[in-house]
């Protein structure tokens, strides 16, 4: 059966993450379910959790690293979750400890815990050992994981969570009407597209390494790479050092146009899930040349893109080159591309999976309860 009432808690994002909480909400909420959202009043800014239809949205300010004022965010987590909930479904690491500190243990039968882990752990050698904290306590103490990608799963595995499964995470429906116009490419200048946060997960600095090389092609594609973040200034910097035609338009709300305009779509990512702009690009059946990191094979299957080694800028540079210098190698990709599109998750699909899950959490829940 399946639960009324879903509290949703969501951290500090600025992506994909709060998309996908946004979807979740709405869908439940359209299926006359009680939908409440605790997180960052940014967040609810951002994402319009704050004037979403059918959802209370509660701000609880927490950061993506612990801070004092954690304590406070769990003693009110605490306090409505109990009152708001039958299941709570926490989203990312960070959310999902601090929901489980505030639900608790015992046999108390408070909400069941959901947990999807959207992001690979940090590199830095500070906040490994914190996050590794987080997982241990979000695996151990939730009824049902969900992961975006299988190295995810094998992960929250290792860290003692008891069922874990693949989350679905589609990317929005895009409305017929899309904005337009691309930036121009020049008058037959192939663009290479590539859009997202401009941090370092994302790879923008191999794509810059890697388009060196294309400066002797004729004609020289144009890069533009969409998105907006910290490493913007610098990633301009590094485009001038290495002499490479590059433009950053920033933050645009019509990639589908900029997808539909591209030569090749590149995800250069050092590691992604499932991550929503790879998605658009297969739905726009543009060629595609991304990384073999994280669940973006999963996600292209066999033949929809040319996936080379992350971090890899010869690489990189040579798949690109095939795509634009072989006029068949690229209409296969794109063949193949739509093909794949065809049988990606609707938003419709993730709120019955999502539901789905809630139900199999409250079961788990109940059972463990009994055992204790």
């Amino acid at each position: 059966m399946t639960p009324e009432r879903i509290a949703f808690v969501v951290g500090t994002t600025a992506g994909g993450t709060g998309t996908h909480v946004t979807m979740l909400a709405a869908g439940c909420a359209a299926r006359g379910l009680t939908v409440s959202v605790f997180g960052p009043a940014e967040v609810g800014r951002r994402f319009g959790l704050a004037s979403l239809s059918g959802v209370a949205f509660t701000p609880v300010e927490f950061a993506d690293r612990p801070r004092p004022g954690d304590a406070v965010a769990v003693r009110c987590l605490r306090r409505w979750l109990r009152s708001s909930a039958d299941v709570v479904h926490a989203h990312g690491v960070r959310a999902a400890a601090l929901s489980a500190l505030a639900l608790g243990r015992g046999r108390d039968p408070g909400p069941a815990l959901v947990v999807t882990v959207h992001n690979a752990p940090p590199s830095g050698a500070l906040a490994a050992p914190i996050y590794r904290r987080l997982v241990r306590i979000a695996a151990r103490r939730a009824d049902l994981v969900l992961c975006v990608s299988a190295d995810l799963e094998e992960r929250m595995r290792k860290a003692g969570a008891r069922r874990v499964a693949r989350a679905v995470v589609p990317a929005p429906a895009v409305s017929a009407a899309t904005p337009s116009p691309a930036p121009a490419a020049g008058s037959a200048r192939p663009m290479v597209f590539a859009a997202g946060r401009l941090v370092t997960q994302k790879g923008f600095g191999t794509l810059l390494e890697a388009a060196v090389s294309w400066r002797t092609m004729t004609p020289e594609p144009l890069v533009v790479i969409a998105g907006d973040g910290p490493l913007s200034v610098s990633l301009q910097s590094r485009a001038v050092s290495l002499g490479v035609d590059a433009r950053f338009p920033g933050h645009r709300d019509d990639v589908p146009a900029l997808l539909a305009a591209a030569a090749v779509f590149v995800l250069p990512s050092l590691w992604e899930g499932q991550p929503l702009v790879l998605q658009e690009a297969l739905r726009a059946g543009v060629p595609i040349v991304a990384s073999r990191a994280g669940g973006i094979p999963d996600l292209t299957g066999n033949g929809a893109a040319l996936l080379v080694p992350p971090g890899n800028p010869v690489g990189l540079a040579n798949a690109v080159r095939l795509v634009l210098e072989d006029p068949a190698l690229a209409a296969r990709l794109r063949e193949a591309a739509a093909k794949r599109a065809a049988a990606l998750p609707t938003e419709d699909d993730a709120v019955t999976a999502a539901l789905e899950s809630y139900a199999a959490a409250g079961k788990l829940a109940t059972a463990a309860r009994r055992r204790s």
